[in-house]
Order: C-alpha cells, then structure tokens, then sequence
C-alpha cells in the first residue's frame, strides 16, 4: 500500500499474496473442521466371563502333582485369542484352548502345580488376550504336606 495524490494504492503483487494467502486458510480450516467431526472408531474387544478365577486345593500330599482347569465363555463380540499363559514360577504348569473362542464360545485354563516343596503356596497364573485390560491373573493356591501326614 502506498499512497498518491489520488488517494491511497495497494501494490498487486500484495494483493495476489493475500488472495492465496486466505485460499490456504480457508481449505486448511475447512479439513481441519471435517476431520474433527470424525469419531474415533471403538475398538472392540473379547472379554473372559470365568467360572471361577481362583482356586484352593486345601491339603495336599508331597510329591503329588495337583491340576485345576479354569473354564471361560467369551463374553465379548470379537473372538477371543489367547497369546500367552504364563506361571509366576516354574512350579506351575499351564496349558489352554490354543484356537480362538468365537463369541459365547467356551474354553479353559488348566495349571498342574508340582507339590514337591512343602508349606504353603499361592502361585497366579498371567492369561494374555485380546481384552481390553489386555491380562487377567488367575491363582491357585494351598499347602503341601508331608507324604505320611493325614489329609484333611
């Protein structure tokens, strides 16, 4: 912009800078409002309903392996994949439905625990899945006695 004796001028090159200038924003603003719009998609997930999630042995005899199988229904509306299981010791042996369960479909957890230390023990079992806490921790527990000693 400059001025005259006419009266005041804008420079054209200035003009045409603007002009392009505002197109810009104008297109970016109008993608930035679309895209806003958008709702994030919800993920979905598959979900374990347990029978239990937990259980006792009570009394056992040393040297005797103990098994408790966990049953599951998928709850969820995906199909549920199992990635992994694993003890919090080497004591505890786990295994589990290797193919996925589809919804309402049902499947298990089972842990065999090596009673060959005696005392108490309360072991968890980690079950990794697509869920949406992405884990669950099952436990076992009870107490090893010695071979000649009454089971009550």
């Amino acid at each position: 912009m400059y001025r005259t004796k006419e009266g005041i001028k804008f420079n054209p090159k200035l003009i045409n800078k603007m002009k392009k200038l505002l197109v810009i924003v104008f297109l970016a603003s109008l993608a930035a409002t679309t895209y806003a719009q958008e709702a994030p998609a919800k993920q979905s997930f598959a979900a374990f309903t347990w029978d239990a999630s937990a259980h006792d042995f009570g009394k056992i005899k040393q040297g005797t392996p103990v098994t408790h199988e966990f049953k599951f229904t998928n709850t969820g509306k995906t199909p549920l994949i199992i990635t992994n299981v694993q003890a919090s010791c080497g004591c505890t042996t786990p295994s589990w439905t290797k193919e996925e369960v589809m919804p309402g479909g049902t499947g298990f957890i089972r842990a065999t625990y090596n009673a060959a230390a005696m005392g108490a023990f309360n072991k968890t079992i980690t079950v990794t899945a697509n869920i949406e806490s992405g884990f669950v921790q099952l436990t076992i527990k009870g107490e090893v006695q010695a071979a000649g000693a009454s089971q009550q």
